[in-house]
């Protein structure tokens, strides 16, 4: 969720993108602290590129899994299509070799860690990505998987309620003052149309 969430809403009416810079997309990994050696990678544009390329898979599959209702609006009209979306996702997370190794300390409860054997850390990243992404869309929580559709809101969210709508609740408010402006304007036209109709 945290990579699709790189686009989200700027505050001004547009979308902001938060990987759209090797800056913004090193600043991003370092604050990702769940990420394998993150603290220590900056970006070039490869990475960028790369990191981009799977947020692309993800975001498209997002829209496949929230289907048929309507998907984010901030890439709808350039989702690439879901076979490529998949390869795409497949191939990142391939990329890094990894073998589940069991850990069982002699106070506590075994525990499991994937094993590397990937020397370099921006393939151990982007694969990590990648995998998380088809953990995410292979498990429970992607039933629960929603657009918001709240006015210039972008993000997806993974709905905690039956009765849920949007991704928060400030998104909530911002869809009922829509919804009310629109009813008040629209029985403002209605009355002034009536009152043509009247002196007409």
């Amino acid at each position: 969720m945290e990579l699709a969430s790189t686009i989200h809403h700027d505050g001004d009416g547009g979308v902001a993108d938060d990987l759209e810079t090797v800056r913004g997309t090193t600043r991003w990994i370092q604050q990702e602290s769940g990420l394998p050696g993150a603290g220590g990678i900056v970006a070039d544009e490869e990475l960028r590129d790369r990191i981009v390329g799977v947020r692309r898979a993800v975001r498209a599959l997002f829209a496949r899994v929230v289907s048929p209702a309507a998907p984010s609006p901030a890439d709808a009209h350039r989702l690439m299509p879901a076979d490529e979306a998949l390869a795409r996702l497949n191939a990142a997370a391939a990329r890094e070799l990894v073998a589940p190794q069991l850990e069982w300390p002699a106070e506590g409860a075994p525990a499991a860690r994937l094993l590397s054997a990937e020397d370099d850390p921006r393939v151990r990243l982007v694969a990590a990505l990648a995998r998380d992404a088809v953990d995410f869309l292979s498990g429970p929580e992607r039933e629960q998987l929603r657009a918001c559709h709240a006015p210039r809101c972008v993000r997806y969210f993974i709905r905690s309620h039956g009765r849920q709508e949007w991704c928060k609740p400030s998104c909530g408010n911002r869809a009922r003052v829509a919804r009310h402006y629109e009813r008040t304007r629209g029985a403002t036209e209605r009355t002034v149309s009536g009152q043509r109709g009247a002196d007409g």
